[in-house]
């Protein structure tokens, strides 16, 4: 029986890629020992559910130069004591880390949410004249990680294509069929008319545009903007409650995949309204498909591709 641990310094526990379609499935569906590695400060424990154990590394305080130093080196000591036949990591920081572990004998898969070079020059913290270096710099990072690791995981195809095809296996972000259905369904015909928006929620991705869009729901009766999800950066909350859209949000936070299911269920559309940028532009956001499968019409920004996707799917 082999040990696998799933590495992440940046994403939470409950991430519906990481732990619900990747640890859990491997859990279920091998005989081998699955750890999840998280930086959340909640703690360590076992989900006999799962039948994943959760191994909390602790909350990486700091900024964003101190986490990911931090982060990696944590990584690696707890590591050492758990010695794993198998480490599958998901952030792009870490890939010095896989490199070390890699040279000490350990089977090594880097999974690849994103396109990292093209979203580093989107990259709002970054002064414009770093951009380019820095994503070159994680270009060669990941050219020289894909040859020296042990299997490549993007997500999807257009990230597939910058790795060596032998190692390489797709496995796209699709929702678990039934995941977003709900009992408590509003019927279609019945409901207000009201949109929502389940994700990280940035400028980038059009949070500004969507409130100041409710300026037009103001004579619809019910109509209200569902928002759920993270704030980045947490200024981000006062500039979108200060414009007089939000009067027509009803923001609620993070919320559970439960309940991500009964709010699509009450509303009429989903929206992905992400700007033009480079990693947003060939990028397949989850949410496109979550809304598909909780039987919702998809208000997209007109990019090629999600425009083959939406009306592919009619």
């Amino acid at each position: 029986m082999a040990t696998i641990v799933l590495l992440t310094t940046l994403h939470p526990r409950s991430d519906p890629r990481i732990f619900v379609k990747e640890a859990r499935t491997l859990a279920a569906r091998t005989p081998h020992k699955v750890f999840l590695m998280v930086a959340d400060g909640q703690g360590s424990m076992e989900d006999r559910q799962a039948r994943v154990s959760i191994h909390d590394l602790g909350r990486l305080g700091g900024g964003r130069g101190f986490r990911a130093w931090a982060g990696p080196w944590r990584a690696f000591w707890a590591i050492g004591r758990i010695k794993p036949d198998v480490v599958h990591f998901h952030d792009p920081e870490l890939i010095p880390l896989g490199l070390m572990l890699r040279a000490l004998g350990c089977k090594i898969v880097y999974d690849v949410h994103e396109d990292v070079p093209r979203q580093i020059l989107s990259k709002r913290w970054l002064p414009r004249w770093v951009r380019k270096p820095v994503a070159c710099v994680m270009s060669a990072a990941e050219w020289f990680g894909a040859r020296a690791f042990s299997a490549i995981v993007p997500a999807t195809p257009k990230i597939a294509e910058r790795f060596p095809a032998g190692k390489t296996v797709l496995i796209q972000n699709f929702p678990i069929l039934e995941e977003m259905f709900s009992s408590e369904a509003i019927p279609y015909r019945e409901r207000p008319s009201s949109f929502a928006y389940v994700g990280v929620i940035t400028e980038d991705r059009g949070a500004v545009e969507m409130v100041r869009a409710c300026d037009a729901l103001g004579e619809m009766a019910g109509a209200k903007l569902e928002l759920a999800g993270e704030l980045s950066p947490a200024g981000l909350e006062e500039t979108l409650r200060a414009l007089s859209g939000w009067a027509l949000v009803h923001y609620h936070g993070q919320v559970s995949r439960a309940r991500v299911g009964q709010i699509l269920g009450r509303v009429r559309a989903g929206l992905v309204l992400f700007r033009p940028l480079p990693n947003h532009i060939d990028a397949q956001p989850n949410k496109i498909f979550e809304y598909m499968s909780a039987g919702l019409p998809v208000v997209a920004s007109d990019f090629p591709l999600w425009r083959r996707i939406i009306d592919g799917a009619g």
